[in-house]
Parts: C-alpha cells; structure tokens; sequence
C-alpha cells in the first residue's frame, strides 16, 4: 500500500510538471520524466535478493542495468551540461538495493539539471559528446531513448518473477 500511495504520488507530480509539449524542448523533458519513475519504480519492486537475477547467464543482471543507467545519465547528461562526467562507476561498485537505488536518484536528479536547462533556444547549440560535435537535443534524446531501453530489459526482469512493472499497474481512477 505504501508503494502504490508512492507511485500516485510520483505520477501526481510527473503530471504537474508536464513541459510545453507544443515546443522541441518538451518531449524529451516528457519522456525522461516518465522513464526515470518508471525505472525507480522498477527498483523498488524488485526484491533485493533478485537483484542479482539474469535471465540468461550472457546478460546483466537487474542491478547491474540499474547501475549501467545510473552511469549513462551521468555521461550523457554531462555533456549536454558541458561538464567533466562525475559517474562514480555505479555499475562496477554498487550492489545492493538500497546502493542502487540511492546511485540511481543521483544520476536522474543530476540529469533534471541538463532537461531543466533545455530550451527551443539552445536544443540545436553544438556541443562535444563522445568525441563529437553534436546538437544537445540529440544528445538529450539519446539519453531518453537508452532509459526506454533498459527500462524493457527491467520489464522482462519483472515479469520473470511475476511482478507487474510500474507502466502496466493499473491507473488510479
């Protein structure tokens, strides 16, 4: 129950900070919000003891993706914010679920920094990413789209052991 009261109270404030979806800027402001709850949703309902589940042995495990997410937000929002990637490796050196999850609010509320600052204005501005030049929407969009995938791979985890991820839990009415 408290989980469930977490999650309406997560998609309240998604809600209530829905950018200007008129303007380049808003989608993937949108989209990362949306990912980054469910991606902590699906951290907290995992087990901690199936943090080391891999559905195959040539695969990750749920936690190490969740430190791999944690560690790209970091490189990409880095660029986008023209700062040297401050990732503290989350994926070789966290393990447990609180470490994980903790490392993950981290990466995603130094990433609000870098959707914060997108505008219409400075989206198409050129900046260094990955050896480089690129736009910094792409940049962004990038980052969005990496989180939507892992977020599938989070989904898979899930549903092996019979949990409901958070985009398939039914909507409060």
């Amino acid at each position: 129950m408290k989980l469930l009261a977490t999650l309406i109270l997560l998609s309240c404030t998604t809600l209530a900070q829905t950018p200007d979806l008129k303007s380049m800027s808003g989608y993937p402001k949108m989209v990362q919000t949306q990912v980054t709850a469910w991606i902590e949703g699906a951290a907290n309902k995992m087990p901690e003891e199936e943090y080391g589940f891999k559905p195959d042995p040539a695969v990750r495990s749920f936690g190490q993706i969740l430190g791999h997410i944690a560690d790209a937000n970091y490189l990409f929002c880095s660029a986008a914010l023209g700062e040297k990637n401050p990732s503290p490796d989350v994926e070789k050196t966290k393990t447990t679920k609180a470490d994980l999850t903790s490392a993950l609010r981290d990466a995603f509320a130094y990433c609000n920094r870098a959707y914060a600052g997108l505008t219409d204005a400075n989206a198409a501005e050129t900046i260094k990413a990955f050896g480089q030049e690129r736009n910094r929407l792409g940049v962004l969009w990038f980052n969005a789209s990496h989180n939507l995938e892992h977020y599938g791979n989070l989904v898979v985890y899930l549903r092996s052991k019979g949990i409901v991820p958070p985009s398939s839990e039914p909507k409060p009415k």
